[in-house]
C-alpha cells in the first residue's frame, strides 16, 4: 500500500509540475488549477508494474498512460525512484515516445526526467513543445518548476528553433 501511495503521489507531482500556466490563487479563496487537479483521481495504466520496495523503485512498462484531470503522460516506460519519507519522490524517468498533453499544449521527447531536488523537468531526444500552432525545438528543454521558467538549448547543428504565429489583429482581418 505504501508503494501504491508513493506512485500516486508521483503522478500528482508530475501533473502539478507540468502545468506552466497555473494562475496564482485568487484572494477570494478560490482554489488554483493545481489545487483543483490534486483532488482528482489518478489513473495509471501499463502492461506491467514491477515494484522493488528495497530498491525504492517502481517501473511501469508497456504503453504507460498516467492521467489526472486535464494532464496525460504517455511513455513506453516510467521509472519512479522514491525517497525515505512516505510519498517523497526523488526522480521520475519517462522513456520512449514520451508525450505530455494538457489542453492545447503537447510536449514530445524520447526521454523526460523529473528531478524533485533540482525542481526541474528535462526533455531530451528530439524534444519539442507545441501550444496551438506555435512550437519550439532544441537539443534540450528544461522546465524549472519553482521559477515557472524554461531554457531551451541547442548543440552543434541542433539549434533552437521557435515558430511563433502572431495573433491576428482585431478589425484588420481583410487589411493588407
Amino acid at each position: 500500500m505504501k508503494l501504491f501511495k508513493t506512485i500516486l503521489s508521483i503522478v500528482v507531482v508530475l501533473s502539478c509540475c507540468l502545468d506552466a500556466t497555473l494562475a496564482p490563487a485568487a484572494s477570494s479563496g478560490n482554489p488554483t488549477r493545481k489545487e483543483q487537479r490534486s483532488s482528482l483521481p489518478i489513473t495509471i495504466k501499463s502492461n506491467q508494474l514491477s515494484a522493488d520496495n528495497m530498491g525504492k523503485t517502481a517501473v511501469f512498462t508497456g504503453k504507460v498512460v498516467a492521467r489526472q484531470g486535464d494532464i496525460t503522460i504517455y511513455s513506453d516506460r516510467m521509472t519512479v525512484n522514491y525517497g525515505d519519507i512516505e510519498g517523497e519522490v526523488d526522480k521520475v524517468v519517462a522513456e520512449g515516445d514520451v508525450r505530455i498533453v494538457q489542453e492545447n499544449r503537447i510536449g514530445l521527447a524520447a526521454h523526460a526526467v523529473y528531478d524533485s531536488k533540482q525542481g526541474q523537468i528535462t526533455l531530451t531526444g528530439n524534444p519539442k513543445v507545441m501550444q496551438g500552432t506555435d512550437s519550439i525545438t532544441g537539443k534540450t528543454i528544461i522546465y524549472y518548476i519553482d521559477e515557472d521558467k524554461s531554457v531551451v538549448s541547442g548543440e552543434g547543428d541542433s539549434r533552437v528553433n521557435a515558430v511563433i504565429h502572431p495573433s491576428p489583429k482585431k478589425g484588420n482581418a481583410d487589411a493588407r
